[in-house]
């Protein structure tokens, strides 16, 4: 049953050709941990704008999976009403998850969620506007690898609620961004068997990132599962998205 669930939660999910038709190159990397996931990624284009998101859900396997059928299924609930900026949709996506989990402030043994990057992308203007929970996103162009940091809350009940921060930023021809979830970085291994940690992510990205997409998605998997070896297995759900203008 479990691995039928993998095909409902994969048909869900955005078909590659939607980026090959809209973006010069791109890769995604996805790779649950135990068969069904809860990171998931979401593509929508509605008129000249494109909606862009990666997801990371409390937990991984079944419960992670639950997260995240209800994370696409209000994304498209909100996006259908009308484009908003990024920030207006995650502060709407917020209160989505708070209802439907009845997460209350008097009640906190429920704190499910999400961590999410998600950009909005108008194809006409080049404008890309980003808000994140938790999750940045990286821009590398001329060399330099720029860091949007995200908003330090999640998606769900937090102590300290704050708005989501709208960023924009004016793209530019081969300008190259990248989206994921904590599940790359988070990964023991090594002759230690420590965390390939965030700081080994950047360099392996500015090392790699003149690599056509297809190079680097190649580089990036033989690099995780050198990492790993044989002494450890995967140790969350992973989501990478390398994305070309």
């Amino acid at each position: 049953s479990i691995n039928y669930a993998r095909r409902i939660q994969e048909a869900l999910l955005p078909e590659e050709a939607l980026f090959s038709e809209n973006f010069s190159s791109h890769f995604i990397i996805y790779k649950p941990k135990d068969i069904v996931s809860g990171d998931f990624y979401y593509f929508k284009k509605i008129n000249e704008h494109i909606i862009i998101a990666a997801a990371d859900c409390t937990g991984h396997g079944v419960p992670g999976a639950f997260v995240s059928m209800l994370g696409i299924a209000f994304l498209n609930e909100i996006i259908g009403k009308g484009i908003k900026t990024s920030a207006e949709i995650l502060e709407e996506l917020r209160i989505q998850v708070k209802t439907s989990l009845k997460q209350t402030s008097q009640i906190r043994t429920n704190a499910d969620g999400m961590d999410i990057a998600l950009c909005v992308i108008n194809t006409k203007t080049k404008q890309l506007n980003y808000a994140g929970a938790y999750n940045p996103l990286y821009l590398i162009r001329d060399d330099n690898l720029k860091e949007i940091k995200a908003t330090r809350n999640p998606i769900g009940i937090y102590l300290r609620e704050k708005s989501f921060t709208n960023n924009e930023i004016q793209l530019q021809k081969n300008d190259k961004i990248y989206m994921f979830s904590d599940g790359y970085a988070d990964q023991f291994g090594g002759e230690k068997g420590g965390k390939f940690q965030t700081k080994r992510f950047r360099e392996l990205l500015l090392k790699i990132y003149q690599e056509p997409l297809d190079e680097q998605k190649i580089i990036f998997n033989k690099t995780l599962e050198d990492w790993k070896t044989d002494k450890h297995i995967q140790t969350d759900d992973i989501l990478l998205i390398g994305i070309e203008i």
